[in-house]
């Protein structure tokens, strides 16, 4: 699943893969805008952990969960 994550006064967006269902990382970003830590802990499928605290989200884009097809269609 790609996610790409907004952040406020920047003009990049973080964008990485993961295998997590999107209901996880839902439920993931739910919890940290609610809690108390005041970050989101997110990682990737090649091992990267990303740590960006929520004061500074903008949004969170989930894409689709299914891969893209590549070739041609017959």
């Amino acid at each position: 699943m790609d996610i790409r994550i907004g952040i406020f006064n920047s003009p990049r967006e973080i964008g990485f893969e993961t295998s997590q269902p999107a209901a996880e990382i839902e439920e993931t970003v739910t919890k940290a805008l609610a809690g108390s830590t005041g970050y989101l802990k997110l990682s990737d499928d090649k091992g990267k952990v990303y740590i960006i605290p929520t004061i500074g989200l903008a949004y969170v884009e989930l894409g689709s969960e299914t891969s893209r097809r590549v070739g041609f269609v017959a």
